[in-house]
């Protein structure tokens, strides 16, 4: 297996995001923009597409490449100390893969073209895999990070 896990590139995300200052810092904050968003899936994946249809909401994990990846110890703008990189959401780790669950509002598999409801990264953003979401396996209720007040 090749050093870099063979990871590829599925497609792009089209967003109305083109500077970090302007882009929402996660999913809520961009659902409550009211902006959405588009993926193009590349032509040979596009088949891989087929029963994505029945999904009302994706999981979309995008290659976030504008991220620094040296960053293993980082204090946020919330937090009092600085916190280790698997302990926050921050784009900035080693490896800068981007976790997104939103809303699948149109699907053509024939132009690789999926529609959603919003989404958190910059316009150009690589696409390295999409997964339905099934929210009686991926929810979890009971979750909580300790010393926040939200789940």
């Amino acid at each position: 297996m090749p050093a870099d896990g063979g990871v590829v590139f599925i497609g792009r995300i089209a967003s109305p995001w083109t500077t970090r200052e302007s882009c929402p810092k996660n999913m809520r904050t961009a659902r409550e923009t009211g902006q959405q968003a588009v993926l193009t899936i590349d032509a040979p994946y596009r088949e891989g597409l087929r029963g994505l249809e029945r999904a009302s909401h994706v999981i979309v994990l995008s290659w976030l490449h504008h991220a620094p990846r040296n960053l293993i110890v980082q204090k946020p703008r919330h937090a009092a100390e600085a916190k280790g990189v698997f302990g926050l959401r921050s784009p900035a780790r080693p490896n800068p893969i981007g976790l997104h669950v939103a809303r699948l509002i149109g699907l053509d598999i024939a132009a690789g073209r999926i529609d959603l409801d919003a989404i958190d990264v910059l316009d150009g953003t690589p696409v390295i895999d999409i997964k339905p979401y099934f929210a009686s396996t991926d929810a979890i209720p009971e979750a909580i990070i300790e010393g926040r007040e939200e789940r």
